[in-house]
C-alpha cells in the first residue's frame, strides 16, 4: 500500500513540473529534461498498470522501459553541459566529444558478439548498461561541478536544481549496485521504500528550483577557463605534431 503511495505521489509530482514548465516557458529552455521528465511519467504510469494488473510481467516492462530512459537521461548530461558551458565554447565542444566516445564505448560494449534484434540486446543487458552509464553520468556531473567550483563559475537557481536533482537520483542508483555487492540481501527488502524516497526528494529539489524562471548570471566577458581550453588544445596539437614528425623519420629509416 506505501509503494503505490509514492508511486502516485510520484507521478503527480512529474505531472505538475510539466504543466509549471509550461506556464513558465521552461520547456524551450531544457527540451530534453522535460523531455525525459515526460518520459518519466509515462513509463511510471505504465508500469503501475503492469505492477496493479499484470504483476508477472513486470520485470520485463521495467527493463524494456528502462532503456528509453537510459537514453534521454544521457541526453540531459549532454543538455546540462550545453547550458552550463554556454559562454565557453571550445571547453564545451571538447566534453562534448569526449562524452559522446564514452557514451558510444559503453554502448558498442553491449552490442559487442550479438547477432539478434539490437534492441533485444540492450534490454537483455539493461542491467549492467544502466551501472555503466550511471558511473559515467556520476563522473560527469563531478567534473562539471568541479570546474564550477574551481573557477568561480555561477551556475543559476534552474540549472543548479536539475544538476543537484539528477546528480542526486544517478547518486542513489550508483550506491544502489555498490551494495549490491556487499549488503544486498539485508537491505533489499527496505529497498524500494528508499528509493522511492529518495525520488521523491529529486522531484521536491526540482519543483523547488524549476517552480519559477532565474535568469542565468553573467559571466567575465575573457573567461579563464577557455584560456585554459586553448592552452590544452595547443600543447596537445604541438605534442600531436612531434609524435607524427618521429613517425615519419622511423618510417624513413
Amino acid at each position: 500500500m506505501l509503494t503505490m503511495v509514492f508511486w502516485w505521489l510520484a507521478i503527480l509530482l512529474e505531472a505538475l513540473l510539466l504543466v509549471r514548465g509550461l506556464q513558465k516557458n521552461l520547456l524551450r529552455r531544457f527540451p530534453i529534461f522535460y523531455s525525459y521528465l515526460f518520459l518519466i511519467l509515462v513509463d511510471d504510469f505504465f508500469r503501475f498498470s503492469v505492477y496493479r494488473w499484470f504483476p508477472s510481467h513486470y520485470s520485463q516492462v521495467y527493463w524494456a522501459t528502462q532503456f528509453p530512459a537510459l537514453v534521454v537521461g544521457s541526453a540531459v548530461i549532454f543538455e546540462v553541459y550545453r547550458v552550463a558551458l554556454r559562454a565557453y565554447p571550445g571547453t564545451a565542444r571538447m566534453a562534448r566529444n569526449l562524452l559522446s566516445f564514452v557514451f558510444a564505448m559503453i554502448f558498442a560494449n553491449s552490442l559487442a558478439n550479438f547477432s539478434g534484434s539490437i534492441f533485444l540486446r540492450l534490454v537483455e543487458r539493461a542491467e549492467e548498461l544502466e551501472r555503466n552509464l550511471r558511473i559515467v553520468q556520476a563522473l560527469a556531473i563531478f567534473m562539471l561541478v568541479s570546474v564550477f567550483l574551481w573557477y568561480a563559475i555561477p551556475f543559476g537557481r534552474n540549472l543548479k536544481g536539475i544538476l543537484f536533482g539528477y546528480g542526486l537520483f544517478v547518486g542513489v542508483r550508483v550506491l544502489q549496485y555498490g551494495l549490491r555487492y556487499y549488503f544486498w540481501d539485508d537491505i533489499k527488502p527496505l529497498w524500494p521504500y528508499a528509493q522511492a524516497i529518495s525520488f521523491l526528494m529529486v522531484l521536491g529539489v526540482w519543483a523547488g528550483a524549476l517552480w519559477s524562471v532565474h535568469p542565468v548570471p553573467e559571466v567575465v566577458p575573457v573567461p579563464p577557463l577557455e584560456r585554459d581550453y586553448e592552452v590544452l588544445v595547443a600543447s596537445t596539437r604541438g605534442q600531436f605534431q612531434r609524435a607524427l614528425a618521429r613517425l615519419g623519420w622511423a618510417a624513413r629509416l
